[in-house]
Formats: structure tokens, sequence, C-alpha cells
């Protein structure tokens, strides 16, 4: 069995020490976490945030990058007859792709056709036409490179429990579908690359949208606060209860406790507090946006995000390197999806655009990428007004260092018969892994090689490790 470098160290060290002290209560690996900043090192001098935007349910993409020229919708058209968008309203919306440049990947589709965005997403369009975005096409969990022949016949691996919502979105947000157990690669990135905040105050990731396992490491501890503002301890804070705060003070005092399950209850109570408080102080003044959010859930989100990083800097909470997670949901469109979809979609390319700006107007776009993720796509078959369950689709990258105004991989076929791309039932297969994706992602936000192999062991399947849409 080959085992990566991250794993060897891992039981190396446990096998010496026997297992004693090595986990705490919670997980953590501290003496892991110490071996791996040696192979990664360094001190960042730079700042940089990844914000994934994570769509629940798994959205629809073929009614969201749609293709408007004569030959490509009309088989668009006769693929999905109930919900085809109109051909004038996408080619409103047209994408100005730029072209191909001599060694580089990304430019126009790969299938020559003219595309166009969902109506709904006017912002995401302008966007994309001044090149601050870009589509990635036909994206999905693997564990490796698969033709329609391939899976059709069996015997070549695939992830388990294809279409299936709770299993294909930690697949997604692990990168790693061979392993069940595997934490996120958010979080594994975060683990190597902790020593990179040397004076942080702060854990490096963060979530606006609960507990994920995106941002779950092994040495790293996720913090999860709200989209309104920092969440405390309400008893701590109780009229007239100085007496009782006093207690729990002494309670979670760290070394007073015997037991380690109490130390490390503890010392999680002691992080929150100081981080919580830290924060209070910090996000007392956040800056005016000069373009407002969408007052919804995920433009909440997306304000709290840029007022993080707003407090950024030394003096506050002086982070070199984040990584935050946001959400929306609504895209498990079965029926209804006209109507549905449209708010949805025009809720997140509202909320990109906004929080794009935000971060022009803080001087940092080059420096914050966001990027969408998703349990799945959705079939290319229809489902009478709705679809279902399905495998690849299209995604978007917004920021300053996005080599924008392009698309990269592969745009699949949308015939309804004979579709060389078609799992079965419509159900597209990926060919663009999240493996690629996500060290596309990883490469920028400074991991070292070294570090990208061991978070993504399964990348060497691939004859495109890096896709090339960050320009540095």
């Amino acid at each position: 069995m080959t085992i990566n470098r991250r794993e060897f160290l891992r039981r190396t060290i446990h096998s010496a020490l026997g297992g004693v002290a090595l986990y705490s209560a919670l997980g953590n690996l501290k003496l892991v976490s110490a071996a791996t900043h040696a192979i990664n090192g360094g001190v960042f001098n730079d700042y940089k945030a990844l914000v994934c935007v994570f769509l629940n349910g798994g959205n629809d993409s073929f009614n969201t990058v749609v293709p408007y020229d004569a030959t490509h919708y009309g088989i668009y058209h006769a693929t999905r007859p109930a919900l085809a968008l109109s051909q004038s309203a996408i080619a409103a919306q047209s994408l100005i792709a730029q072209a191909t440049q001599p060694g580089l990947p990304g430019g126009p589709p790969s299938d020559a056709g003219s595309y166009g965005l969902h109506p709904a997403m006017p912002e995401l369009r302008s966007m994309f036409n001044a090149q601050h975005a870009s589509i990635i096409g036909n994206v999905g969990t693997l564990l490796g490179p698969i033709t329609q022949a391939q899976y059709q016949a069996g015997g070549f691996p695939t992830p388990p429990q294809l279409f299936s919502h709770d299993d294909q979105a930690n697949f997604w947000q692990t990168s790693r579908s061979d392993d069940a157990n595997a934490s996120g690669w958010g979080g594994r990135i975060a683990d190597l690359l902790h020593d990179g905040n040397p004076s942080q105050q702060l854990p490096m990731t963060i979530s606006l949208s609960g507990q994920n396992l995106f941002q779950r490491g092994d040495s790293i501890d996720q913090y999860v606060m709200s989209a309104s503002g920092v969440e405390s301890i309400g008893y701590l804070g109780e009229y007239q209860n100085e007496l009782g705060a006093q207690t729990f003070g002494a309670l979670i005092a760290d070394g007073t406790q015997a037991h380690m399950f109490e130390r490390a209850y503890a010392g999680a109570n002691r992080r929150a507090i100081a981080t919580y408080e830290l924060l209070q102080s910090v996000l007392g003044t956040t800056p005016t946006w000069t373009t407002p959010f969408p007052n919804s859930y995920l433009g909440s989100q997306l304000r709290q995000v840029a007022n993080l990083i707003s407090a950024r800097g030394p003096g506050a909470l002086d982070m070199r390197r984040q990584i935050f997670y946001v959400s929306l949901g609504g895209f498990d469109t079965h029926d209804t999806q006209l109507a549905s979809q449209a708010g949805i979609l025009a809720d997140l390319s509202a909320s990109l655009h906004a929080f794009y700006q935000a971060t022009v107007q803080m001087g940092i776009a080059g420096d914050v990428t966001s990027f969408t993720a998703s349990d799945f796509g959705r079939t290319l078959s229809t489902n009478g007004d709705g679809t279902d369950h399905g495998w690849g689709g299209h995604h978007f990258v917004v920021g300053g260092d996005v080599r924008g105004g392009r698309f990269f991989g592969q745009m699949p076929s949308l015939l309804q018969n004979a579709n060389p791309d078609d799992a079965g039932y419509g159900q597209i297969i990926p060919t663009t892994s999240v493996d690629q994706y996500s060290a596309t992602l990883a490469n920028w936000f400074g991991l070292g090689a070294a570090g990208i192999n061991d978070v993504f062991p399964n990348l060497e399947l691939y004859a495109s490790p890096d896709l090339g849409f960050m320009a540095s």
C-alpha cells in the first residue's frame, strides 16, 4: 500500500511515542503539525484569501452557462425543451471569451460554441467580460480520468455513492473520494501553512455557515461565526453575574483539570472566548462598502467576510493567509426549477459582485479568490419541470488574479441521445477533477509542490495537475 509523506510522518511519530500524548481529545496532531510545517516552512510576506462558496443541493450548470449560437442552442433546446431558456435572453447575456494565448490554457469554449449566462446573472457576466472571472467546465469528483466506455463497462474506479447529496458534497470538500475519513482540503492546506501566519490571533479557517468538512484539518480548528456578527457565551455577560463568570473562568483555567477530556473542553472554551473577544474588538468599526451587498443570507455572509478581511493587518488580526467558507442553498431543483433557480442565481451573481468590489475598494482584488463548489451538477435530462442528481458541472472562479474572461476544461456534449459524455440518464461524466480544480487554487495560495502532493495524492493521475486559471 502506498502512503504519502504526511501519512508516513503521522504513523512514524505515533509509533515512536506509542500513541502517548500525541492525539488530543479533539483530534489535534500537534507533533505531526510541527513535522509537516518543517516540510513547507516559511513566513508569508503578503496576504491571500480563499473563499469557498458552496452551492448546496447541486446547481444545474446547464441552465447557468448556456449556448446561444444556432447549432448548440438547437441541441440544448431539443434535449431539455421544458427547461430551455430563451435564446435571445441568453444572447443578451453573452460571454466575450478571450482568445487563446500561445503556451497557456484557457480561452474560448472547447466546443467552439457561443455561451451566455442565465439572465439573472448580469453582474457575473460583467465580471467575466471584464476578465475578473472565469468558468471551469465540467468539474466533478473522480478517482482518475474515465471515459463513457470505461464507466459503462464497470471495473474502473469511481467515487462511491455517486449522485448522493451528502457523500458527493463531502468528497467535493475533501477532494479525496477514495477516503471516506479524510479531512477537508482547505483544512489540510491550513495544517501545512499554519506557520505562514506568525503572529496570528485568529484561526486561519473561518466559516460563516456552520461546521463544514472543507475546513476540517488535523492540527487546526475552524472558527464558526454568524453572518450577522460574533456569537458569544451569553451566560458570561448576564447582568450581575460577576461571581458566575469568575467561577466559570476558574473552571476552565489552564492546568486545573485532571482528565484529558476536561482539559480539551476547557481549552476549546478558552480559545472561543479569546477569539470572540478579539473579533468584537476589531469588528467594532467596519468599512462602509461602496457597492451594497444584497440583503440575503449569502450577501450577509460575504459582507462579514469582507469585514474580517478589512481587519487583516498588523495592529488588528495580523493575518497573512485565510480560508473562508460560505454557502447558498436551494439548488436541489427536482421541480419548478425555472422559477426557483432564477432567484438563487441572482443572489449568487449580485453577492459575488459586491464582494469582488469590496476587495477592489480595499486595494486587494488580486489577493482574494472566490470559487464555487457544489454537491454535483444536475442531469442534462429533465424531470418534468426540474432535474435530477447529476455528476459534472461548471464552476466560477472570481478575483483579480484569475485569468479572467476564459473557459477552462472541456465543455460536454448536450445531446439527448448518443451523447459520448453521458454516464446514463443524462448524468454527465466530469472531464476535470475536483483534485485539479482545488490544487490550482492551492498553488496560487502559496502551497509548494511537496505540500500539494501531500494534500492531493491522486493528482498525478491527471495530465494537467494545474489548470492554469490563476495568473500567479
